[in-house]
């Protein structure tokens, strides 16, 4: 029974129904005590073993600390330990060692700080030590000026004068042949800075205008519509102009009635002060027809004079006007080498009427030192010259009796035989040209002998006057003894010695000479007008008028692009290039002698005369023209001097050098089309010392691109229109060059920094000259007996191409104004030849060759579009051209030279076939 009711207790009841619930019930208590006991295991003893442990850790007695720290050695006494122990030590030092150094660190870090916060304030304080440095050198500056305007006074225009509408009488003369300027000229109606205005009467609105000579009248209109002196304002005038001459012989006026057309001239008043009466003459036997014709105090202006009728500095002697309507042509003038020709010297002529036949009575020299008989030298001059023709020592062609009806002439006045064509052929083959004055000692020139004398001088025959009492074209303004020999009568045996003295290097050069002064004053009636007006404007001591300059057009671009540094212009050795700071653009002062010129050398002046400018002898930086006051530089005069730091090494090179502290240049660059190319050639330039501005000449029709963007080079780009395709352009004097130094270069010229600092230098120790890089030289071609233009490697050389050259602004207004109209002509004809042109000029004007500075012999820049000198015609064409310059100049003026100038710093680079030239420096 019991078993049988513990099994039915397992079961979990009584009988079958009870077994489940008591199954459920016995679950439960043992999931209870399996959750009672591991909290118990999980929670209690935990705490009750961490007590125990820190019980026991407390106590005093070390060796009953069981769970404790025991010490290293005790730990490491087991093996395996030994090496972690080891890892532990070294880790340990090397964290030490880091955290000493990033402590280290924070205090650099720290150190930095506070420099870069001390930087910080130095910098403000540097800026504000700045700005007021600025402040006082502005201060300073405007001080400076103040002192300079206090302390030198300021050279400007005197208040212009007008005359009064009716003139102050004065008292007139005791006679008018004791006329001069101080007596019978009006100075109050010519100011200082009145500008010299003249007023010009038109003949047509006289009586006596139909008399005048076509020809004469038409070549005096067309030069006076172009005259810059002539207006048509007669209140203001200073002088009055008439033309009374050359006047046709059948309808000439009567003299009664030339003289009161004369003084009822609207502005005569009474007299005639300030009036100038022209008589020009075109043939050999113009009259004088004014020589009974009272004319006051009027001016006369012609070719024939008696001594009674002319007044010296106060009548003008003028040459004939032989090319009324026509520009000489030089291809028919003979060139003036060889200096000797077939004859030493030629005269032909005829006397129409000699001396004691004549009914003047004049004494001869005999007569008036001996009071000997009257004597005619003709007769003797007649002899002297057939026995030297006889002799046969040299070959002379004198001739007394004209083979022809001789042509009219004065009494006692030798007459030209022939027409003119004929005795240009005779002179051309004349060394020396006879010309004898008139017999008449009381005709002291006639229309005959200027005409003698201006076809010498055309053809390059060297006049010989006999006669010292002549008074020649201008000779009051002229030093005729560079030109001509003037030899008295008596001396007419000895004329055959002195003639045969002369060296061939005077010959050149009196020939030269004279040829300078036909085509000045001679060759057409602008050259005469305008000479005549210049005598009278220097004798009254006004400036000339300020020279024309072409006004720049200047074509819109847009700039903003910043240059870049091209490698090859950084490479400049160890030369320094100037200042650190490139200066603002300083323009060259201004010629300020205008006044004071006029007044000052006056026969230096007239050496070379008083045209517009002059091709010889004197060079243009001598204070003797008049005509190009306005334009011309310091060059001339008041020039600061000590412009040099002196001194050696860094100090020598950092200095310009030269007698002017301050100087630029301004660069002037021909293009056509090429937007590239120019656009590197203008990056080159940038960070260029000295470089004022740059003018680019735009020479093609079509313009720039528009959305080409120029380069930003620091100084001014200007960019220039043409009215043509022209390589004239280039030395087009523009109004946009304010500075003397010119530097021509071609848009694809490739030239480093140092070069052009070393040309300029160079340039301004030698500023009459052409200062460049290409050498180049002409050669005598034997066979063909003709000049060649030679470009080959050579240590000699007579020119220097102008596409990378110094120049001075001076030249540029001579090759566009005053040089020969044919050879610009031939310029744009071949498209070619300005360089040469150039140098033809400046060696014709200086009788110097150009410089050449370092050893290059090319300037093209890699990898630019063909040139035009790359053309197979290129050479020919200058052939060409210098041939033709020669024929132009009538010699060859280019002049060799082995001279070049080299920095010590630049090598000389030659190919290894040529011999190394001689090096100068």
């Amino acid at each position: 029974e019991l078993m049988t009711g513990y099994t039915m207790l397992r079961n979990g009841g009584v009988g079958n129904g009870g077994q489940p619930w008591m199954l459920r019930w016995s679950s439960r208590i043992r999931l209870t005590w399996l959750s009672f006991t591991l909290f118990i295991i999980l929670v209690f003893f935990p705490l009750i073993a961490h007590y125990y442990l820190t019980t026991i850790d407390d106590a005093d007695d070390a060796g009953k600390r069981i769970f404790g720290p025991r010490t290293g050695n005790e730990l490491c006494e087991v093996k395996h330990v030994q090496d972690l122990c080891r890892i532990r030590e070294s880790v340990s030092e090397e964290l030490l060692q880091l955290e000493a150094k990033r402590q280290e660190l924070n205090s650099e870090i720290a150190k930095l700080n506070l420099k870069i916060e001390a930087c910080k304030k130095s910098i403000e304080n540097a800026k504000q030590d700045l700005l007021q440095l600025k402040n006082v050198i502005s201060q300073t500056e405007h001080s400076y000026k103040e002192l300079m305007a206090q302390n030198q006074p300021k050279l400007s225009l005197p208040i212009r004068l007008l005359p009064d509408k009716d003139d102050a009488t004065f008292p007139l003369p005791k006679s008018n042949r004791n006329c001069r300027l101080h007596n019978c000229f009006d100075y109050s109606r010519c100011p200082l800075t009145s500008g010299f205005p003249v007023y010009v009467y038109n003949s047509d609105d006289y009586p006596f205008g139909s008399s005048l000579d076509p020809l004469i009248k038409q070549a005096f209109e067309v030069t006076v519509r172009t005259n810059v002196y002539v207006t048509e304002n007669a209140n203001i005038a200073c002088v009055y102009i008439i033309l009374v001459g050359e006047m046709q012989e059948p309808v000439m006026p009567k003299p009664t009635e030339l003289e009161q057309q004369l003084h009822s001239l609207p502005y005569w008043r009474t007299d005639g002060h300030n009036h100038l009466i022209i008589n020009l003459s075109r043939k050999s036997e113009t009259q004088n027809f004014i020589y009974n014709i009272s004319t006051g105090r009027a001016m006369i202006a012609q070719s024939t004079f008696y001594d009674v009728q002319y007044r010296p500095g106060f009548d003008i002697v003028v040459s004939p006007l032989v090319h009324a309507m026509s520009e000489p042509n030089f291809l028919e003038i003979p060139p003036q080498v060889p200096v000797k020709r077939k004859y030493l010297f030629s005269f032909q002529g005829e006397k129409i009427e000699s001396l004691r036949s004549s009914l003047q009575e004049v004494r001869s020299f005999e007569e008036e030192i001996e009071g000997n008989a009257p004597a005619d030298y003709d007769d003797r001059i007649i002899t002297t010259l057939k026995a030297v023709q006889d002799s046969k020592l040299d070959f002379v062609l004198v001739e007394f009796t004209c083979k022809n009806q001789p042509k009219a002439s004065l009494p006692t006045e030798w007459a030209l035989c022939g027409e003119r064509d004929d005795r240009l052929e005779l002179l051309k083959l004349s060394t020396f040209a006879l010309i004898i004055t008139p017999g008449d000692t009381h005709l002291v020139i006639s229309s005959g002998c200027a005409m003698r004398l201006f076809e010498a001088l055309e053809v390059g025959a060297i006049p010989v006057v006999l006669g010292e009492q002549v008074q020649l074209p201008y000779n009051d303004v002229i030093r005729w003894n560079e030109a001509a020999l003037i030899i008295p009568k008596p001396r007419i045996t000895e004329v055959h010695f002195l003639l045969r003295s002369i060296s061939d290097n005077d010959l050149l050069v009196m020939r030269r000479q004279g040829r300078f002064l036909w085509e000045t004053y001679f060759s057409t009636s602008d050259n005469v007008f305008s000479t005549v007006l210049a005598i009278i404007r220097t004798r009254i001591q006004i400036p000339a008028a300020p020279i024309r300059e072409e006004t720049a057009v200047e074509i819109p671009h847009r700039s903003g692009k910043a240059a870049g540094t091209d490698p090859n212009m950084a490479d400049n050795g160890d030369l320094d290039l100037g200042p650190v700071e490139t200066e603002p653009p300083y323009a060259s002062p201004k010629y300020l002698r205008n006044f004071t010129l006029t007044a000052m050398d006056i026969y230096r002046n007239w050496n070379s005369a008083p045209g517009p400018f002059h091709l010889f002898p004197y060079t243009p930086f001598d204070p003797v023209l008049p005509s190009e006051a306005k334009f011309l530089g310091s060059g001339t005069g008041f020039r600061p001097i000590g412009g040099g730091a002196g001194g050696s090494g860094k100090e020598f090179q950092a200095a310009l050098g030269g007698n002017v502290p301050r100087e630029q240049f301004t660069v002037v660059m021909l293009t056509y089309e090429r937007e590239e190319v120019l656009m590197n050639s203008l990056e080159r330039l940038n960070g260029l010392p000295y470089l004022n501005k740059v003018v680019v000449v735009w020479n093609s029709p079509k313009l720039p691109s528009e959305d080409l963007l120029w380069p930003d080079i620091g100084v001014p780009i200007m960019v220039v229109r043409t009215e043509k395709n022209s390589l004239n352009n280039r030395f087009l004097p523009w109004d946009e060059i304010e500075t003397e130094a010119i530097l021509s270069i071609d848009d694809d010229a490739h030239l480093r920094h140092d070069e052009i600092m070393f040309g300029f230098r160079v340039w301004r120790e030698a500023r009459d000259r052409i200062v460049g890089f290409p050498g180049r030289y002409h050669a005598w071609d034997i066979p063909h007996q003709s000049w060649l233009y030679n470009s080959n490697y050579s240590c000699e050389l007579s020119m220097v191409l102008t596409g990378a050259a110094f120049f001075h602004k001076y030249y540029a207004y001579l090759y566009s104004y005053v040089m020969p109209q044919a050879i610009r002509d031939m310029v744009d004809e071949y498209i070619n030849c300005e360089d040469i042109a150039m140098n033809f000029l400046v060696s014709h004007l200086t009788r110097k060759p150009p410089i050449k500075v370092t050893s290059r012999w090319t300037f093209r820049c890699p990898g630019c579009p063909q040139a035009l000198s790359h053309d197979d015609s290129h050479f020919h064409e200058r052939h060409k051209c210098i041939n033709f310059f020669v024929k132009v100049y009538g010699y060859m003026p280019l002049l060799y030279t082995q001279f070049r100038v080299d920095s010590v710093l630049f090598k000389t680079r030659l190919p290894h076939d040529k011999t190394k030239c001689f090096k100068f420096i």
